[in-house]
């Protein structure tokens, strides 16, 4: 099985807890928090470790949040190679429940600043702890200082030693590599992102498969995978297009928090054991399916996995 090394430029510590009811001006006393690691590439390999697979992650890390943060991941078995910023320590992100209300109110800092050296550092860092004929996964937000190419500059250095690059990103990064293609070997975004690039709207499966299908005709990506929600997911690639979907019961959803990291895990985790892109699209779609049960951070469980994978219904699109 081929290795995945996921990327985490930007990890936080989640802390998560609750109130009797979140209003301005008095204390709130809030329940006992629980810590998690977090960032996108975490929650990829943590998701991963969760369906029963191995990944390394590799993440950035800085003062005594970073070293809780490795703390938490030893703790949950997730294996990991620590890559040390001196631009601050590692953030941390804050979500409180109002228990009145059960809305969830969410607070993400920025996380340390990157210079240039930084930068150059980890790419350097990231293309030795890169295995040939492995799955790289960025996934996440990028620090302050990290321009905007970093993922173009990866995918050309990963590219050269034979490594694949799966990207799920958003904001200015997602349209640099848009506007100046760098052919990572997966891009994923979601249906508001895919909208936001194409700059209408895409309601139907069709659309959203077209306008996949045209970035991978420009060299955006070799393969192109939109999450249209509660639809599913659409892939596209230079044989064919093809749409996975697993009906949930809107009255069993909990949170969607985690949905798109646990399909990243589940979807590299099926291609790296050989499964082909449709096995992989249907796994991946179970996966998210499975996270939208869970509450608050929690990610997909393998159990559930297991048994909504059988009714994912897979169509060409």
């Amino acid at each position: 099985m081929a290795q995945i090394l996921t990327i985490t430029l930007n990890p936080t510590v989640d802390l998560s807890t609750s109130a009797a009811s979140v209003t301005p001006g008095p204390k709130l006393r809030c329940s006992t928090p629980e810590a998690d690691p977090g960032g996108g590439g975490i929650n990829v390999s943590r998701a991963i470790r969760f369906l029963g697979g191995e990944s390394t992650a590799f993440t950035a890390v800085g003062g005594d949040t970073g070293a809780l943060l490795l703390r938490l991941l030893a703790e949950e078995g997730v294996r990991f190679t620590a890559f040390s910023v001196s631009g601050g320590a590692t953030r941390q992100s804050m979500a409180i429940t109002d228990q009145s209300t059960g809305e969830q109110y969410r607070f993400v800092m920025p996380g340390p600043y990157w210079n240039h050296d930084m930068v150059d550092e980890s790419l350097n860092a990231i293309a030795s702890a890169a295995t040939v004929g492995g799955i790289v996964v960025l996934s996440g937000s990028q620090p302050p200082g990290v321009p905007i190419d970093y993922t173009a500059r990866l995918s050309r250095r990963l590219s050269a030693h034979g490594i694949q690059l799966f990207v799920d990103t958003s904001g200015a990064p997602l349209h640099e590599l848009v506007k100046h293609p760098a052919n990572p070997y997966v891009l994923r975004m979601d249906d508001v992102e895919a909208e936001d690039l194409a700059g209408r709207a895409l309601p139907t499966r069709a659309d959203t498969a077209d306008f996949a299908q045209t970035l991978v005709e420009r060299g955006v990506a070799e393969n192109v995978i939109v999450a249209r929600g509660s639809d599913g997911s659409t892939l596209a690639n230079a044989t064919g297009r093809w749409h996975a979907s697993r009906a949930i019961d809107p009255a069993d959803v909990v949170s969607a928090v985690g949905a798109g990291d646990s399909f990243v895990g589940a979807f590299s985790m099926a291609l790296t054991r050989g499964d082909t892109f449709q096995e992989a699209l249907c796994f991946g779609t179970a996966a998210a399916s499975a996270a939208v049960l869970t509450a608050g951070t929690q990610l997909c469980s393998a159990q559930d996995v297991a048994r909504l994978l059988p009714g994912c219904v897979l169509v060409e699109v």
